[in-house]
């Protein structure tokens, strides 16, 4: 008797330390720098009150509670068209495919390209949960150098040719974790490696329009290419619990990214669609956005001029001109792992940097996040997290 097949094993995968951290920062008393939060005192909840009700009201009503096209809302693709035309990137309503949150967006590009053994190229340090999306694909990740410029053309160019990935993932505005920018001369280099070595690049752009200084740069899918899938959310500029993302991507793949979004769970909500398209149509966006960046703009101001006193000498730390993050990178052998459980006893919390790392982690990093909290606030947490370094300094022989 043939003896039966042992079930698959599940893939072993290593729980978000910043999905960790969140369930530990639920104390009051705690200041958190962990989570990329936006600032829930910014949502605008009236708007989205009245955008809801009109959904729910009149001869549409009841079509908005039922099942709907796996695209999406058409009238929502159309405006989230116009928008990130606005920005540089020509974009049809048939150029975008809704989807339940940008992080969606990722797993249905992981499942359409990628499979067991599939090589991916990530900037390092880079975004956890896109690692996660990846590993679980089965997929071997593989870093290439960057700088406080971006990620480094040579060194992508390098990898291209040693590892042949089948695509490469990039937060290149505003990056996650360390707020840098991929600069104009360099997006142009990544696009044409990705034409030439016919490489998919997966532009996430979740904090492109948090812009506090300087000169918008035109988004990775607007570079002369067709080998870019650009990914963006509602989650940053309106609110994290709409759920609401889209994925840009050139037809022949958007075929089988729709498919991949039908097996995943048919179509987003139609009634979240339906508000989010009523919102955008009514609201001033353009006017939200802009108070966002300048409450976001004092708040990262008040974390950059606290760390010069908060901190031993020889830290460096990132200035980002956007976005949500600052990335410190702390001085000798100091294991920013450990002083999370000093900072906690402190009530501060950041993210230790050594998981954004694919290869070699740093583990003088961390991630600092100052969107959640006010500048008062940060001016607090701050002072708590001097204390924690104080303290692992003087215990160094």
């Amino acid at each position: 008797m043939r003896p039966s097949a042992s079930p698959r094993s599940p893939r072993s995968v290593e729980s978000s330390p910043v999905r960790d951290l969140l369930a530990l920062t639920a104390d009051p008393r705690m200041i958190s720098f962990a989570g990329g939060l936006p600032a829930p005192e910014l949502f605008d909840v009236d708007g989205w009150r009245a955008a809801f009700d009109r959904a729910l009201r009149g001869p549409d009503a009841r079509r908005h509670l039922q099942y709907a096209p796996t695209e999406g809302n058409v009238t929502l693709r159309a405006l989230v068209a116009a928008r990130l035309s606005g920005r540089g990137m020509d974009t049809r309503a048939d150029d975008l495919l809704i989807t339940t949150g940008s992080q969606q967006a990722l797993t249905l590009v992981a499942s359409a390209l990628l499979g067991p053994g599939a090589v991916v190229a990530v900037e390092e340090p880079t975004y956890l949960a896109a690692l996660q999306v990846f590993r679980m694909a089965g997929a071997r990740v593989v870093p290439v150098a960057s700088d406080a410029d971006g990620i480094v053309p040579a060194s992508l160019a390098e990898v291209v040719e040693r590892e042949r990935p089948a695509l490469l993932y990039l937060v290149p505005t505003f990056a996650n974790p360390t707020g840098r920018t991929l600069t104009r001369s360099r997006r142009l280099a990544v696009a044409a490696l990705a034409t030439e070595h016919d490489l998919w690049v997966v532009e996430d752009d979740p904090y492109g329009e948090l812009r506090y200084r300087g000169t918008p740069l035109p988004p990775l899918g607007a570079a002369p290419t067709d080998r870019v899938i650009t990914l963006g959310s509602l989650s940053k500029i309106c609110a994290p619990g709409l759920r609401l993302g889209w994925l840009r991507a050139p037809e022949p793949l958007m075929r089988t990214l729709v498919i991949a979004k039908q097996a995943a769970d048919l179509h987003t909500s139609t009634i979240d669609q339906a508000a989010a398209a009523g919102y955008l149509q009514s609201s001033d966006v353009d006017a939200h956005v802009a108070r966002l960046c300048r409450e976001y703009r004092n708040r990262r101001d008040a974390m950059l001029a606290a760390l010069p006193d908060v901190t031993p000498d020889g830290t460096q730390w990132t200035d980002p001109d956007g976005g949500m993050f600052v990335w410190v990178r702390l001085p000798g052998d100091l294991d920013s792992a450990t002083l999370l459980r000093s900072a906690l006893r402190e009530h501060v919390a950041f993210v230790p940097g050594a998981p954004f790392h694919v290869s070699d982690p740093d583990h003088a990093t961390l991630r600092l996040s100052f969107t959640t909290s006010a500048p008062a606030e940060i001016a607090e947490g701050m002072r708590r997290l001097g204390t924690v370094l104080a303290g692992a300094r003087r215990a160094i022989p």
